[in-house]
């Protein structure tokens, strides 16, 4: 937990071999307990904690390798292998190490285990006949000491290649912490980057899609910061924004900052901090940004205001959820400071003044209100829509519009729900009623959006409903089609001998490859899969001798359509 004297947000300064790490958190982590994952001198990051991602924030440290594979990964402490993951995607191949002092690190894209655990992985494999698993070894089974090697680093998973994805999460509740609070080192002095300011004229409004919003660029740099126009005129109840990045000394990409802090003449309204989050609330981050700009532009502002429905325990500070609005037509003084996670700040300074005026906003198109803070429920004949609490992050109108099918290969009209430029927390119930046509093609039923995406399907009762993870226009359709397998460098005959491993690429077209299985002479072989690349293989070892040998391949999609290679080859 947070303690309560982190509302004060002093500034501390940690010591550690008498170099100073200052952070901005009043908790106290140990900073001696912990070795660095790798021993690549100097350290340098791909990706920031908290760094702002696709649907989430980042929720560990991305160290380089060197754009290479195979580079040793070392227990930070003593301890013990708690859970082993192997995924298609996510970590890809990951070891989770329990420590005695109440935490627990996490290794991520690992191209190898240490052969212990490698041994006792693939075991497993062939007793449960599968490639993903998620174990949990007893604490007996795997003890390891500070510095043994646990496995190599790689590109496993959903990895944009090859690097270390490392974490530090409290043990008792899984929330995932900076790294950097425990004193993993990495070189840096130099202050994040002030790229601009937007000034949002909310007016005591929900902030959605149509809220006005002004752009102010920032001119300076080494940490001191001015606008080009240097006083703001506002009228009514205001918010701001800012675009902010960090970079660290050597090879660094561009990383995310750790803290923004906005103060109106001298006090703090707004922070935020990324000392650390639980996983179930990092989708929160569509929240944290205005989400409306990254959808249409790419942008990401940070917005310096709380939306109410914001689960993010990142917040600190908060006057009036960080909303502005003046009483007076005097001159105030604004500062943003901004932090790294090694305590390099950059601080921006403007003044604003009210022009006493009282703004009015666009209207906003009628709809359906759905409310942030409570369940939301709307049907019609042939559609029926729940979202559960806390799905919203704002009060909604609802736009909901029902649309002509497609020209071919619906089996329902398409129906708008609201727009994709409001962001959702979690998924929600769509049920959409099925026309007649669709007859005896109930169990291949899927509910896709109109750009292609399939959101699964159940067919109940004359409608499929499934559960949609954006808002956006839905229609039903069905997948019949197997997945395709396609041989990489293996062919009818072929003699095997000196070749490692077998290759395919296997691909499904609408629904998603459901499970995989190879058989070599009818006995069952691992299979090992990488979503991003398409990639099918399976490495040869002590189960297949010399000679002759029968392979038989099945994939099968979410829809039950399956397809089957077959062919014999030599070893």
């Amino acid at each position: 937990m947070i303690k309560s004297s982190f509302f004060l947000f002093l500034f501390s300064a940690f010591t550690l071999c008498a170099e100073a790490q200052q952070i901005f958190s009043s908790n106290t982590y140990p900073l001696v307990d912990f070795r660095p994952p790798l021993d690549i001198v100097p350290p340098a990051l791909a990706g920031s904690f908290g760094e702002l991602r696709g649907n989430h924030f980042h929720s560990g440290i991305d160290f380089r390798t060197n754009q290479r594979e195979g580079y040793p990964v070392y227990a930070i402490a003593d301890g013990y292998v708690s859970r082993i993951r192997v995924q298609n995607s996510g970590f890809g191949q990951a070891l989770y190490l329990t420590h005695t002092n109440g935490y627990t690190s996490v290794y991520g894209h690992l191209s190898r285990f240490s052969p212990k655990i490698a041994d006792a992985v693939k075991s497993i494999s062939y007793q449960k006949k599968t490639f993903e698993m998620d174990e949990y070894p007893p604490a007996d089974q795997f003890p390891v000491h500070k510095g043994d090697v646990i496995a190599w680093s790689g590109n496993r998973g959903s990895s944009g290649g090859p690097h270390l994805h490392f974490e530090i999460r409290d043990s008792k509740t899984e929330n995932t912490i900076n790294p950097q609070l425990f004193g993993i080192q990495i070189p840096d002095d130099i202050p994040p980057v002030i790229y601009s300011v937007y000034l949002y004229k909310l007016n005591k409004k929900t902030f959605n899609e149509y809220t006005p919003k002004q752009n102010f660029q920032v001119t300076g740099g080494a940490g001191k910061y001015r606008l080009a126009a240097n006083t703001i005129i506002v009228s009514g109840e205001v918010g701001f924004g800012i675009t902010t990045t960090d970079r660290h000394n050597g090879n660094s990409g561009l990383n995310g900052v750790y803290s923004i802090e906005l103060l109106l003449d001298g006090k703090t309204v707004f922070t935020s901090a990324l000392e650390r989050f639980a996983f179930e609330n990092s989708k929160g981050i569509n929240s944290h940004i205005d989400y409306p700009a990254f959808m249409t532009s790419r942008r990401s502002i940070q917005k310096s205001f709380v939306d109410p429905g914001n689960p993010m325990k990142i917040y600190y500070n908060l006057v009036n959820n960080g909303r502005i609005d003046l009483t007076d037509q005097e001159l105030h003084e604004m500062k943003y400071i901004v932090t790294d996670s090694k305590g390099n700040k950059s601080v921006l300074n403007f003044t604003v003044k009210s022009d006493g005026k009282t703004i009015s906003t666009p209207d906003e198109p009628d709809g359906i209100p759905f409310f942030y803070n409570k369940e939301n429920e709307f049907s019609t004949e042939s559609v029926k829509v729940v979202m559960p609490k806390g799905t919203l992050y704002n009060n909604l109108n609802l736009i909901y519009k029902v649309k002509p099918r497609p020209v071919r290969g619906a089996y329902s009209e398409i129906h708008q729900i609201h727009n994709n430029l409001t962001p959702l927390h979690v998924g929600f119930e769509l049920w959409i009623k099925a026309d007649a046509s669709l007859g005896n093609l109930k169990d291949k039923a899927v509910i896709v959006s109109t750009g292609g995406s399939s959101q699964g399907g159940v067919f109940d009762n004359g409608y499929v409903k499934a559960t949609a993870r954006n808002f956006g226009s839905y229609y039903i359709a069905v997948d019949t089609v197997a997945p395709t397998i396609v041989p990489v460098n293996i062919l009818e005959g072929r003699n095997m001998s000196g070749i490692p491993k077998m290759l395919f690429k296997i691909r499904d077209n609408l629904s998603g490859i459901k499970s995989f299985n190879g058989y070599i002479d009818g006995n069952w072989v691992l299979m090992e899969f990488d979503t991003k690349t398409a990639t099918l293989w399976h490495s040869f070892d002590n189960h297949t001798g010399p000679g002759k040998h029968q392979l038989r391949l099945e994939a099968e999609d979410m829809k039950g359509n399956i397809k089957t290679y077959s062919i014999n080859f030599y070893k």
